[in-house]
Parts: C-alpha cells; sequence; structure tokens
C-alpha cells in the first residue's frame, strides 16, 4: 500500500468520523421533544432516532451528496489536503460547539471548512457561487418554514383536541409523536448523511478512484452507519437547550414540531439543498410555543442560536484554512 492510498484511507475515516460526530452533535434535534415530552426515555430515543437514521439510506436519493461534492466547489481544484482539512475545519467546530451545548450546524460547518480550505488553497475561483445561492438562502428560510409550519400545525391540533379530555389528548399525541420523530430521523439521516457522501465520493473522484461522480453503494451504507452509530452516542449537552430552553413542550407540542421539520427537510432533501436540520427543528419549536402566546417562547435562547448560526460557516472556514496552511507548510 502506497502513502497515497493510506492518506485516501486516512480521510475516508475522518469524514467517517465527522459523520459520527454530526450525528452525536444533531442527536438533540431527534430526540430533544420525545425525550422532553416523557414520550420515551433518553435511552429509547436515542436507539429510536439511530435506527431510523440508518433507514433513511432505502427512502432518499444522492441529490445532497452531488451538490456538497461537486456543486458548491471546483471540483478541479480539490485535492486530498483540501478535503481533509476540510473535514478538520467542521470536527473543530462541531467539538467546539458541542462542549458548549451550542445547537449549531453540522451541515454548514462541513461546508464552510470545505470552503476555507479550499480557499486557502485555489483562492476564491474555487467557489461556485451559484451552487451556494440555495444553501444560503436556506439559513433564513429553513427556520423560518419551520416556524410557520410549527406554528399553523399547533393551530389545527389544538382545535382537533377542543371539548377532548386532557388525559384522551395526551394518550394519542404520544402515540403520534412516535411516529413524528420518526419521520423526522428519516429527513436527519436522509439529508445529513448524504454530506459526508458527496465528500467521500468527491475524495475518490479527484484521487481517480472513479471515473465518474457516482455514489458508490458502500458509501451510502457507511455514511447512514456512522451518523447513526453518533446518533446512539447522544448529545446530551444539547438536548436540554433543545429540549426545554426555548419553550416547555408536551406531546403534542413535539409532535407539531417535529411534523413540521420532517416535511421541511423532506422537501429540502428532494431538492437537493443541504439544509440545517438544527434550524428547522430551532424554528419550529419556537413555532410551536408561539401559537399558544409569543411570551411562552424564550427569544433570547433563539436569537442566541441564530447568531451562532451565521457564525458557524466563517468559523469553520477559519479552522479549515489554518489547518490547509499548518498541513502544507508543516
Amino acid at each position: 500500500m502506497t502513502p497515497e492510498f493510506l492518506f485516501i484511507v486516512l480521510i475516508i475515516a475522518t469524514a467517517l468520523i465527522f459523520d459520527c460526530t454530526n450525528g452525536m452533535h444533531d442527536a438533540a434535534n431527534s430526540i430533544s421533544t420525545i425525550v422532553s415530552t416523557r414520550v420515551l426515555s433518553p435511552k429509547q430515543a436515542v436507539v429510536w432516532a439511530a435506527f431510523f437514521n440508518f433507514a433513511a439510506f432505502a427512502i432518499f436519493g444522492t441529490a445532497v451528496a452531488h451538490t456538497i461534492g461537486a456543486g458548491m466547489i471546483d471540483i478541479k481544484t480539490v485535492t486530498p489536503m483540501v478535503i481533509f482539512c476540510g473535514l478538520i475545519g467542521a470536527i473543530g467546530w462541531n467539538l467546539f460547539t458541542w462542549y458548549i451545548g451550542l445547537p449549531t450546524s453540522s451541515s454548514h460547518a462541513l461546508i464552510g471548512g470545505y470552503a476555507g480550505a479550499a480557499v486557502a488553497h485555489a483562492g476564491l475561483t474555487a467557489i461556485i457561487a451559484g451552487g451556494w445561492t440555495k444553501t444560503l438562502a436556506f439559513i433564513i428560510l429553513a427556520p423560518t418554514i419551520g416556524l410557520v409550519l410549527g406554528y399553523v400545525f399547533k393551530v389545527v391540533s389544538s382545535w382537533a383536541a377542543y371539548r377532548r379530555t386532557p388525559s384522551g389528548v395526551n394518550k394519542w399525541s404520544r402515540i403520534l409523536q412516535l411516529f413524528s420523530a420518526a419521520a423526522y430521523s428519516l429527513g436527519h439521516g436522509g439529508n445529513d448523511a448524504q454530506k459526508t457522501m458527496g465528500i467521500i465520493t468527491g475524495l475518490l473522484y479527484t484521487s481517480g478512484y472513479l471515473q465518474t461522480f457516482a455514489i458508490p453503494l458502500w458509501v451510502v451504507l457507511s455514511a447512514h452507519a456512522a451518523i447513526a452509530l453518533g446518533t446512539l452516542s447522544g448529545g446530551w449537552r444539547i438536548v436540554r437547550t433543545m429540549g426545554s430552553k426555548i419553550t416547555k413542550l408536551k406531546p403534542l407540542d413535539g409532535f407539531c414540531a417535529e411534523s413540521a421539520s420532517a416535511i421541511s427537510i423532506f422537501a429540502a432533501t428532494h431538492l437537493g439543498v443541504p439544509v440545517s436540520t438544527t434550524h428547522v427543528i430551532t424554528g419550529a419549536i419556537s413555532g410551536v410555543g408561539a401559537a399558544r402566546r409569543l411570551s411562552a417562547v424564550r427569544w433570547n435562547v433563539t436569537l442566541n442560536i441564530v447568531w451562532a448560526w451565521f457564525f458557524t460557516i466563517p468559523g469553520a472556514a477559519f479552522i479549515g484554512a489554518v489547518s490547509f496552511f499548518f498541513f502544507t507548510n508543516s
């Protein structure tokens, strides 16, 4: 085995480690509502979410993977070192925000780290401006769509529950939340695992191991397995922020938030947009709380999370660029 081949293996392993931190970091998105409403225990919830993270490979295509791998960065300027340093930028940002308990976007950390390393290598010409339009637009659209749908779902479900006994509403909403949590976890796995697929496929293509940019089945299965394992490891620091700090949730609220988020993520995945599942669920939870009354939402917590979103791409890009300069000059 040549040093070049071993380096490729190392990068693939690093990509799967990022995918695992993605699952760990975003586990809170999948399970915070169902844990905070006590429909499932934390251990039951992570197993539930991890299973559907993996099962998503059989449902969704690879449109997001193509966007990440070849639609945002000029693949002709990419080298294995660029991809490696981009992953270092994403993992570094993920671990930093996980440690301080801040639910930022693993998706944007990945594209930020990738872009930072690519620009450090080839300058701004490495950026495909058109490929960034939808992704950057969804930084605003994703939480807004989640908020609106969460609000609408809460209003509709409240009318449906009108004049029903609280115990009856609680019983059927707990059952419904199992399905909504499963749908959300499917969307999470379907969108987020594809980002790692795109990175690995881009690496294989630029290294000459693939003649066309097509996602191999082993890459699909590996990415889904890694994100599922990350979810199993939990993300308890962020669970508390997402599940209780934004607004107090009941089982019916959790069902509304997860359903709204799942619909948004399914649509984005179909369009090939690497949407932030963190953004969507945050908006949806806020929308559900606002449907009760505006003061039910701790908007200062939401605002702090929103500010973190805007720092994610440049923060990860900075780490990716510094990593590239360090490894190429050491």
